[in-house]
C-alpha cells in the first residue's frame, strides 16, 4: 500500500510540474497583443509562482490591467490597454521597476459593470498584483471602487469623470469636472450661445455631468432647452435629432460614450446638420473615436480634454512615434492613451521613491510627484490623488487631427467637489 501512495504521489507531482512549466512559458509573449486595435484574450500574461511578496515575486512585478476589450466600449478601452502595455515595455527595457520587469495581466471587462468587480476582485486575490490600471466608464469605475477599498488594493483611472468622488485606492489620471466640463461650458456661453441641448448616455457619468452643467447654466445666465438619455450602445438617434431641430439649441453638450457616438455623430450629418449649421461639444469624442466615426463626419465639431495629439513638444512627439512605430502608422493618439500611458510612468516614479510596492506606501511616496507627460507636466495633488492639468478646447480636422482654439495656460488644480465654485454649493451631496 505504501509503494502504490508513493507511486501515485510522484504521478501527481510530475503532473503538476508539468502544468506549472506550461503556465510559466507563457509570461508576457502575447500580453501586448496584435497592435491592431482589435480585442484580445484576457490573461495574455500568466501569474508568476515565487516567495516573499505575492506581487514582487523574483525578478518581476506583476501588475494588472483591466479594459472593455470587448462590447460597446472596446472602441475606446482597447487603445487605452495598448498605451499601458507600451509604457510597461519601455520601462522593462530601461531596467525595469525596483530592478524587477513588469509582467502584466490582462483582462477584459467587457463593457460589463459586475465584470469589472468580479476581474478586480481576481487579479488582487488570485493573481495578488501591485496594482490595477483600467476602466473607462464611471459605472465600471464606480463598480470596482469597493473592491479596491475592500482588499486595500490600488487603481489608476485614465478617463476625465464627474468628479464628486476621492477614494482612497485610486488614482485619477484623467480630468475631473473643473479641468474639462466646467470650462468647457463657460468658453461656450461666451462663444456659442446661451441655449444648451444635453445629450448623453444613460449612466453616472452623463447624468451627474448635466447635474453640473444645469447648475452652471443657471448661475451663468444659460438656458436649458432640452435633455435626453439613451443606453450605452443605443444606435437609433433619429428621433432624438428630430427633437434638437425643434428646440433650435446654440449648442449640443455631448456625453455620450462608445459606439452610440458613431450613430449620433452619422445620423446628424445624414439629417444635414453640420457643424457650420449647430455646434457640438463633446467629451468623450477624442482622436481613436474620430477614426471609427469617420474625420468627414465630425470635421468641425468640436471637444474638450487635456491632451490633443497635435501637441507640438519634444515629449508628444517621442510619445506619438512610439505609440505608431509600435502599433501601425495609422493608429492614432487621444487624451485616455496618453491619461493611462502617464499612469504606468506615475506608479513606477512613485514606487521606486518608495522603496516597494506596497500600497500604503506607494500612496504616500506618490503626493505631490511630478511628470514630464506628452500633455504637459502634470502633477498629482497629494490631497485628492488626481492630477493638476492644462484644459483644452480643441476643433475637429478633416484629416481626424484636432486644432487647439484655447487652453487654460496653467495646469488646472483639481477640485473634485467643486468647492471654489459657489454656484456648485450642495450638488455633492445631490450626486450620492
Amino acid at each position: 500500500m505504501k509503494r502504490k501512495s508513493a507511486k501515485k504521489l510522484a504521478v501527481l507531482a510530475a503532473g503538476a510540474m508539468l502544468l506549472l512549466a506550461g503556465c510559466g512559458s507563457n509570461n508576457g509573449n502575447n500580453a501586448a497583443g496584435s497592435g491592431s486595435g482589435q480585442p484580445t484574450e484576457s490573461g495574455a500574461s500568466q501569474p508568476v509562482s515565487g516567495s516573499a511578496s505575492p506581487a514582487a515575486s523574483g525578478d518581476v512585478i506583476k501588475v494588472g490591467i483591466l479594459h472593455s476589450l470587448s462590447g460597446t466600449m472596446a472602441i475606446s478601452e482597447v487603445s487605452v490597454r495598448d498605451a499601458e502595455l507600451m509604457a510597461i515595455d519601455e520601462i522593462n527595457a530601461a531596467g525595469g521597476v525596483l530592478g524587477k520587469q513588469i509582467v502584466p495581466i490582462v483582462e477584459d471587462g467587457a463593457s460589463d459593470w459586475p465584470t469589472f468587480a468580479e476581474k478586480a476582485r481576481k487579479l488582487l486575490t488570485d493573481d495578488k498584483v501591485a496594482t490595477v490600471f483600467g476602466g473607462w466608464t464611471s459605472a465600471s469605475r464606480k463598480a470596482m471602487l469597493p473592491v479596491f477599498e475592500e482588499l486595500n488594493g490600488l487603481l489608476w483611472y485614465p478617463v476625465q469623470y464627474e468628479g464628486m468622488e476621492k477614494s482612497p485606492n485610486i488614482f485619477y489620471t484623467g480630468a475631473t469636472t473643473n479641468q474639462q466640463i466646467v470650462p468647457a461650458v463657460d468658453w461656450l456661453l461666451e462663444n456659442k450661445g446661451k441655449k444648451f441641448y444635453l445629450l448623453g448616455s444613460d449612466y453616472v457619468f452623463p447624468r451627474t455631468a448635466n447635474m453640473i452643467i444645469k447648475a452652471q447654466l443657471k448661475a451663468k445666465g444659460g438656458e436649458l432647452v432640452g435633455e435626453e438619455y439613451t443606453p450605452l450602445g443605443a444606435t437609433d438617434y433619429s428621433t432624438i435629432i428630430s427633437k434638437i431641430q425643434a428646440a433650435k439649441p446654440d449648442v449640443v453638450f455631448n456625453t455620450l460614450n462608445g459606439d452610440s457616438n458613431v450613430a449620433f455623430f452619422k445620423q446628424l450629418k445624414d439629417a444635414g446638420i453640420t457643424s457650420d449649421k449647430l455646434t457640438t461639444m463633446s467629451v468623450s469624442v477624442a482622436e481613436e473615436e474620430v477614426r471609427g466615426i469617420g474625420a468627414d463626419v465630425l470635421a468641425g465639431h468640436l471637444t474638450a480634454w487635456n491632451y490633443f495629439q497635435s501637441i507640438d513638444s519634444p515629449e508628444n512627439k517621442k510619445f506619438v512615434d512610439a505609440y505608431k512605430a509600435k502599433y501601425g502608422a495609422d493608429r492614432v493618439t487621444d487624451d485616455p492613451i496618453e491619461a493611462g500611458y502617464t499612469a504606468v510612468y506615475l506608479w513606477k516614479e512613485a514606487v521606486e521613491k518608495a522603496g516597494s510596492t506596497d500600497v500604503d506606501k506607494v500612496k504616500e511616496a506618490a503626493k505631490g510627484l511630478e511628470f514630464d507627460a506628452p500633455e504637459g507636466k502634470v502633477k498629482i495633488d497629494g490631497d485628492n490623488q488626481h492630477l493638476y492639468k492644462v484644459a483644452r478646447i480643441g476643433e475637429a480636422q478633416p484629416d481626424g487631427q484636432f486644432k487647439e482654439l484655447w487652453n487654460s495656460g496653467d495646469a488646472v488644480k483639481p477640485d473634485p467637489y467643486l468647492e471654489t465654485y459657489d454656484w456648485a454649493a450642495g450638488l455633492s451631496d445631490s450626486s450620492q
